[in-house]
């Protein structure tokens, strides 16, 4: 079965999990793979954890003769530039173009910067593999770091640079690390953590202004207070890839409501012929809110309902699936079952000074839990999460 030529833009989780379902979908025609990467798809995740810390290099997905087996043409260290959708082409930096039938747009997420600070040497985002080699250069023992965000790559690289011997301080306008997405009272959970490994934690107040003549060595808090920083590290989020598709007539979000590719519940967008993917995308879900979901698991799960509405016409059966996501911290892998929000009642029913379990209530009912070095207890709740069942059933359960 062949439904022409399929590009995927974007050579990450996202991409390659979707080439590999179109094949499982039976799609019998041409895939490319564009990257504008040189890397062979690459997993992100250890990026702030074991490459940082020099523990290892090689995330790569599958090696280069896995694309061979699978009939998959990679073009790699290509940038995609523009879609013109009337003509069904994509393109590239280079100024080659990519025709197609299909396009698959899984371009991911970039970091977001602070506007107006200077270019100095020692200031670093995360995103890519060269990013991770160049901040795991500057870490050299004795050295502060600051860390400005305390969202999860933010909290990883912190318990990342206390693990190699650097002196931390981490900011976080929110009031605790994580509360947008944990709330405050988890978040206070995790704070806990850091501040136990010796990390200067500092809530309520962002970054102001860097020092430094070429490279940092301090900067100014939202609160005027000045610290001295040998090096800084920018976590304050993402925003997706969409700038190439302007002028495309594919429909995106507003960055203030999100940003991302607007999709239908199977990935297709605007244009019956462009379809979107992973973190970049907006799919619609059961509520009717288009939104996207950053977590790792989501990318796979989308690619085999996009590849089999691509090549059969129709989503897959599946069964519910119940969100998961985790962060590795220090020695405790933070784990969370179902979407906790920040807005939730949050119980929490187990905590011994460092590992915790707690069970996020919405209407009366379970929606999410989230544990910290309690793998097992988390894991056990999925079918109840996916029930939905009465917050007070879990909650006594819990404390007998």
């Amino acid at each position: 079965m062949s439904v022409g030529r399929i590009v995927i833009v974007g050579a990450g989780l996202a991409g390659l999990r979707t080439a590999e379902e179109l094949r499982r979908a039976g799609h019998e025609g041409r895939i490319t793979l564009v990257g504008e990467e040189v890397h062979l798809p690459y997993d992100r995740p250890p990026l702030s954890k074991d490459v940082v810390r020099g523990e290892t290099d090689d995330v790569t997905l599958k090696p280069a003769e896995y694309y061979d087996e699978i009939d998959v043409e990679l073009q790699l260290g290509a940038r995609a530039v523009s879609v013109d959708a009337g003509a069904r082409a994509v393109a590239l930096a280079d100024g080659s173009t990519l025709g197609y039938d299909h396009l698959v747009i899984a371009t991911g997420l970039t970091p977001r910067r602070i506007p107006g600070l200077p270019d100095l040497d020692g200031v670093h985002v995360l995103r890519t593999l060269e990013d991770s080699h160049g901040l795991r250069a500057d870490l050299v023992p004795g050295r502060t770091a600051l860390v400005v965000g305390a969202g999860f790559i933010g909290c990883e690289l912190a318990a990342s640079m206390r693990a190699k011997g650097l002196d931390v301080i981490l900011v976080e306008p929110q009031p605790t690390p994580l509360a947008s997405v944990l709330g405050p009272q988890v978040g206070a959970l995790v704070t806990r953590l850091h501040e136990a490994e010796g990390v200067d934690v500092r809530t309520g107040v962002g970054l102001e202004s860097l020092r430094g003549d070429t490279r940092v060595t301090g900067a100014v808090l939202g609160d005027g207070t000045e610290v001295s920083a040998d090096l800084v590290v920018i976590g304050i989020g993402s925003n997706p890839v969409t700038g190439w598709l302007d002028g495309s007539g594919v429909v995106t979000a507003e960055r203030g409501a999100g940003g991302g590719v607007l999709a239908d519940e199977v990935g297709r967008t605007s244009d019956p012929h462009v379809w979107a993917v992973g973190d970049v995308a907006a799919w619609t879900h059961p509520d009717g809110v288009q939104r996207r979901v950053e977590h790792w698991n989501n990318a796979g799960e989308q690619a085999k309902v996009l590849a089999h509405a691509l090549v059969a016409g129709s989503a897959p059966e599946l069964p519910a699936q119940v969100p998961y996501f985790w962060s590795d911290q220090y020695d405790v892998k933070i784990q969370a079952l179902g979407e906790p929000s920040g807005t939730d009642t949050v119980h929490v029913v187990r905590d011994d000074g460092r590992k915790f379990l707690a069970y996020y209530e919405r209407d009366g009912r379970l929606v999410a839990v989230v544990g910290g070095g309690l793998a097992g207890p988390v894991m056990k709740m999925r079918a109840k999460i996916a029930a939905t069942v009465p917050i007070s059933e879990v909650v006594a359960a819990a404390a007998v």
